[in-house]
């Protein structure tokens, strides 16, 4: 009886072989933003560096975050997309703390994938190249939106949290 190799050599699960590979996809994008941001900041400087990096940036966030954002309130878009964040390596939970006529939520991270491969760029902290990018981009592409990054595990926090607010839709809105 012939038996997978790959499965028994590197003692793989099924499930996480695919998990890995979006793994090192991420870490592979994340590398590659790291590099074009310190190459970018080196010849332009600071700010024309993070207005390059966001060209097309908000596009990208309305094709990936529109459908998660259309559902009625920012609590379900979350939760749907909790699994996509845990296949790849980053355990996410999602809390709903709307109030007064604000659909809200928290996104907490409890694995920050980027705190060792920014260093490989220069980088301190991760936080500047990627979620704040990311959340300017949120911004841009969903003007009706607040996005706020409240705690940073690179800055000695246990998790990451990011909290985002909206007018809250109305009921007919909704339907």
């Amino acid at each position: 009886m012939e038996e997978d190799a790959n499965v028994h050599s590197y003692n793989v699960k099924p499930g996480e072989q695919a998990m890995q590979n979006a793994q090192s996809e991420l870490l592979e994008a994340a590398r590659k933003k790291f590099s074009r941001f310190r190459g970018l900041r080196a010849e332009y400087g600071e700010e024309q560096a993070w207005e390059t990096m966001l060209i097309g940036f908000p596009e990208l966030q309305k094709q990936r975050m529109g459908p998660l954002l259309a559902l009625p309130t920012l609590i379900e878009g979350f939760r749907q997309s909790i699994p996509i964040f845990n296949t790849i390596g980053m355990e996410m939970e999602a809390v709903d703390i709307s109030n007064r006529g604000i659909d809200a939520a928290l996104e907490i991270q409890k694995v920050c994938p980027y705190l060792e491969v920014c260093k490989e760029f220069g980088f301190d902290i991760p936080c500047h190249v990627i979620c704040e990018l990311d959340m300017d981009a949120t911004r841009r592409a969903f003007p009706e939106m607040k996005g706020e990054i409240l705690s940073r595990q690179a800055l000695g926090s246990p998790v990451c949290i990011f909290k985002y607010e909206r007018p809250a839709k109305q009921k007919a809105d909704a339907e």
